[in-house]
């Protein structure tokens, strides 16, 4: 019976354990059924109850700011950057002014508290923001109270983060927001901190928000050019309700704006302004435009733009050096004589007769700006350029163009003066030089000649500019650059090079007749207040008449001067215009031009590198130093790591002797033996060596002077005598 039980035992346990995993089956299968119904009844039938009740456990997205990227000089200096600003508010609407018996009422704490009351805070508010004084602020406070406005400005002007946490520690402020109603509100405010220089260049920005973006834009030069790099996309935050209390969220983060790094130079930009600025209150003109350029990859390395705000006060206002499209004068004659020189219609030699200086040219009275000194009477082609005679390229552009004028305005063409030089900044003009075929301008019997010296031509600074920096580029154009990197996050996105747009403008013989005459403008011609002892210039000079309604003498003159340097290995060209000159002779040499000289002076001096054995030698200069006499081997490491070549005769002695062996460019090194028991030579040696040598001889030294050993007071070859004094002279 025993051992039926036990078998029948297994068994009995087993069914229990089925039993009890169904009854644990159902009872999930219960529960899991009654989850989906109570989903499915929350997910259909009690949708829009529980959608109302999640929309209040959470706040409206709210755009998230991102950093508007930087934007650089050449030389990794900040010029413009983004910093953020605030409004100081206070809300006289909010609870706690409303509530006059309550715990916090800061109406009564404001006018009566003694330590905190509108009388200490209008005082501290005085002394920070210097806009009123505590009278007035206390004023300006009650005012508020009165109107009960959510949205009362404190201050007029914008605070920086610091002042406004200093500012939140005022008495009564120091209590909270919910205690006293006063808020802030922030602004990204665009700040250059290099103030004027290339200002508008580098351009600014709105101060409004676009709606949309939720981001600044920019309003003009390379802010407005790079607008959609440097602001960067908006990120979106919402304001959720968690633990019975509200936390902000980020739901997509913000992408800040990339960097953008020019091709200004902060120094190079300095002279320029500067030395502009100083003509034109000596002038006292009305605008001026200076352009610096390097000759081999066409940056831009400064640029000024200056118009009278009042009297002798200049600020810029328009970038004129892009957009301005106004008639060159006589830096055109320089583009009219490089045609015709290479058509072969003339050569520098020919001579052409201005008479007087004063021509009827098909009816009109054209001049000489010297007809009141009786004019230039028959002169080269080459000295109508150095002393600009309008005549002179006149006749010769008339001898050659008469008959077909569009084979001189497709001359103008080859050389690249109206090809799009695709400028970064936005609103910049386009050279414009009329065809006889052109049906929508006239071409008149007088176009021909007064195009040749730079009237009836629409031409911007900056396209001159391009032209003459390709002369100096011997022939080949490249396009004048503003931006050399963009950026982000320390990353290169985009790195600028030179682009060229003419391999070669003109011919090479034509290129260097073409030098040869702007180097005689400054030497020899109306550019002879250009010319510098510091560094060569070439360039052309350059006055026009400034037309205003189509007539001329009624709006001034505007005066240019364009060129290079140092003009025999060019490293940058420069033009300078100045309009409307109410001081001084109108002159295109001693105005524009003595700006230019003094720009090129100064970037000469502190950008030009010298190679001083291509300059003529200086008497007093020493080119191969000659060592002191001394420990072998520390000079000849020495004079190995300075590239001097030397001629080793010193065989084993290890004290040596240096000397320059005729005009050689080598150094003779020789042994100075020293003999045990006499005294050695050290003429010759530098005090440490001599007196180390003497000393370890048993000799005392006195040193008078500095420089080398010149004498010894005891002879060289003298049986040493322990413990002698010997005195050594230096010079």
């Amino acid at each position: 019976m025993a051992d039926t039980n036990e078998k029948k035992d297994p068994k009995i346990k087993s069914n229990r354990i089925i039993l009890n995993y169904f009854i644990v089956v159902v009872l999930l299968g219960i529960v899991a059924v009654g989850i989906v119904v109570r989903a499915c009844d929350t997910a259909f039938v009690e949708r829009e109850k529980w959608l109302t009740i999640a929309e209040k456990q959470k706040r409206p997205d709210r755009l998230v700011m991102p950093s508007r990227g930087n934007i650089y000089s050449n030389d990794g200096k900040l010029m413009a950057t983004s910093v953020p600003r605030y409004y100081l508010y206070m809300d006289f609407s909010a609870d706690c002014f409303l509530e006059p018996g309550s715990k916090w009422n800061s109406l009564d704490t404001l006018l009566h508290s003694q330590r905190n009351g509108v009388d200490s805070l209008s005082v501290y508010l005085s002394k920070k923001l210097r806009d009123r004084t505590p009278a007035g602020y206390k004023n300006h406070i009650l005012k508020g109270l009165k109107s009960k406005n959510r949205q009362y400005p404190l201050y007029a002007g914008k605070v920086s983060y610091s002042d406004l946490k200093e500012i939140r520690k005022y008495p009564f402020l120091r209590l909270g927001r919910f205690k006293t109603g006063f808020y802030s509100k922030e602004m990204v405010q665009r700040q250059k901190p290099f103030g004027s220089l290339a200002s508008r260049t580098i351009g600014d920005v709105y101060g409004d928000i676009d709606p949309k973006t939720g981001l600044s834009k920019g309003k003009n030069g390379l802010e407005l050019q790079y607008d959609s790099l440097l602001r960067g996309e908006a990120g979106l935050s919402s304001v959720r309700r968690l633990g019975g209390g509200w936390t902000n969220v980020i739901e997509v983060e913000p992408v800040d704006g990339m960097d953008i790094t020019t091709t200004i130079d902060i120094d190079i930009q300095d002279i320029v302004e500067k030395s502009l600025v100083d003509m034109l209150k000596k002038i006292d003109a009305a605008s001026g435009t200076a352009v610096v350029m390097e000759v081999k990859t066409g940056e831009i390395k400064g640029i000024a733009n200056l118009a009278r705000i009042r009297t002798g006060v200049y600020g810029e206002t328009k970038n004129h050096a892009v957009a301005d499209e106004t008639e060159p004068g006589s830096t055109f004659k320089v583009a009219s004589i490089m045609v015709a020189l290479d058509d072969g219609v003339c050569q520098p030699g020919d001579t052409v007769n201005t008479g007087n200086g004063i021509y009827m040219c098909k009816g009109s009275r054209m001049t000489d700006h010297n007809a009141n000194k009786g004019g230039y009477g028959r002169i080269s082609v080459e000295q109508a350029i150095w002393n600009s005679s309008n005549i002179g390229v006149a006749k010769t552009i008339l001898k050659g163009y008469d008959d077909n004028p569009g084979k001189f305005v497709d001359g103008l063409y080859r050389l690249g003066l109206v090809e799009d030089l695709k400028l970064e900044i936005p609103g910049a003009g386009r050279a414009k030089i009329r065809r006889p075929t052109d049906s929508v301008h006239y071409w008149s019997k007088t176009t021909l000649p007064w195009m040749s010296f730079g009237y009836e031509t629409q031409i911007p600074p900056i396209y001159t500019l391009a032209f003459y920096n390709a002369i100096a580029n011997n022939g080949k154009m490249v396009r004048p650059v503003f931006t050399k990197e963009i950026t982000h996050n320390g990353k290169t996105v985009k790195r600028f090079s030179s682009e060229v747009i003419r391999e070669s403008i003109c011919s090479k013989p034509t290129l260097e007749i073409i030098k040869s005459m702007l180097l005689g403008v400054v030497e020899e011609g109306t550019g002879k207040a250009v010319y510098s002892d510091a560094v060569r210039i070439a360039g052309k000079t350059g006055t026009a008449q400034i037309a205003s309604g189509g007539v001329y003498r009624q709006a001034g003159h505007q005066v240019s001067f364009c060129g290079y340097f140092p003009a025999d290995e060019p490293e940058y060209s420069c033009i300078v215009v100045i309009r409307q000159p109410r001081i001084g002779y109108p002159s295109g040499g001693t105005m524009a031009g003595g700006v230019c000289k003094s720009i090129a002076e100064k970037v000469y001096a502190n950008f030009v590198a010298l190679n001083v054995r291509h300059m003529e030698p200086d008497s007093t200069a020493v080119l191969l130093p000659v060592p002191k006499y001394g420990d072998g081997r520390e000079m000849a490491y020495v004079l190995d790591e300075l590239n001097i070549k030397t001629d080793d005769e010193s065989g084993d002695d290890p004290w040596f002797t240096a000397a320059r062996q005729d005009e050689s460019d080598r150094l003779v090194l020789k042994s100075l033996p020293i003999k045990e028991g006499l005294v050695p030579n050290v003429t010759g040696m530098g005090a440490k060596d001599a007196v180390y040598i003497l000393e370890s001889k048993g000799l005392k030294v006195t040193v008078n002077g500095l420089g080398r050993v010149t004498s010894q007071s005891v002879a060289p070859g003298t049986k040493i005598t322990k413990g002698r004094t010997i005195a050594l002279t230096l010079k």
